[in-house]
């Protein structure tokens, strides 16, 4: 007679800023263990660290705090749904009905602050029933921009803090983000990247965005080319970029009334 092998516990990464959120969460796995083997692998206090941990610990599931400093839920998920085989994520929120009305219509599942056990419980058990949402779905759910980038090199997510970048330059199918230490190859598009960050960044020419606070001032462009006679300098690095005809009016205008 052959052996019955149990099932290996799920395992499961809590990610939420309030500590007793935390410790609540644990207490109800714990109590569930019986009729769900499963094992907190780590904790986290925002999507940030979160996606540190990911990366050094296996992890089935993710319980995610949707308001969180640093890196909320959304913004978590958006990240982790670029990577190939990711964990599954359960949204907890205690508040904003619109989001949970978006969460039921794209089968994802949430857990409503206080959490009660036997909704954790069901969350859980239909883990590989669920669907995950892929970037332009969690990109509608979320109400402000993003403020990481992330890459994947060499197998590793690398957050890219979007404070840092000086420009982004569409270059075949990849956008590289370019900060003070290095270049980063993004796989997004670089209109919807203008859209979110609009705010951020100003479009130079057809296939560059540069952040605002970084231009430092104009110079001619040594080039013959009738399409690019201005040059952006830039704070902290060499690199000019090319000003097109059709963008320099508004550069210009926008660089004056924000002191540049």
């Amino acid at each position: 007679m052959s052996a019955i092998i149990a099932p290996s516990p799920v395992s499961v990464l809590i990610v939420d800023d309030e500590a007793p959120a935390r410790a609540r969460l644990r207490d109800l796995l714990a109590d569930l263990a019986a009729e769900l083997p499963n094992e907190v692998v780590a904790e986290a206090e925002n999507g940030v660290v979160a996606l540190g941990l990911i990366a050094a610990h296996q992890v089935d599931v993710a319980l995610v705090d949707i308001r969180m400093p640093r890196m909320d839920g959304i913004e978590f998920a958006r990240h982790l749904s670029r990577m190939q085989q990711p964990p599954a994520v359960i949204f907890v929120t205690a508040y904003d009905a619109y989001a949970v009305a978006a969460f039921e219509l794209n089968a994802v599942d949430y857990l409503l602050k206080p959490v009660r056990s036997p909704r954790l419980l069901a969350a859980l058990r239909k883990l590989r029933q669920q669907r995950q949402l892929s970037p332009a779905q969690l990109a509608q759910l979320q109400h402000s921009a993003r403020s990481h980038l992330s890459c994947h090199e060499r197998g590793r997510l690398l957050l890219i803090p979007v404070a840092g970048i000086i420009y982004l330059k569409a270059e075949l199918k990849y956008v590289t983000a370019r900060t003070r230490e290095r270049e980063f190859l993004v796989d997004e598009s670089l209109t919807h990247l203008e859209q979110e960050f609009g705010d951020q960044f100003i479009r130079l020419h057809r296939s560059v965005l540069v952040a605002r606070d970084a231009i430092i001032g104009f110079a001619r462009s040594a080039a013959d080319d009738a399409e690019t006679q201005w040059q952006a300098m830039l704070c902290d690095i060499p690199e000019r970029l090319p000003v097109s005809r059709r963008q320099w009016p508004l550069v210009k205008s926008l660089v004056r009334r924000t002191g540049g």
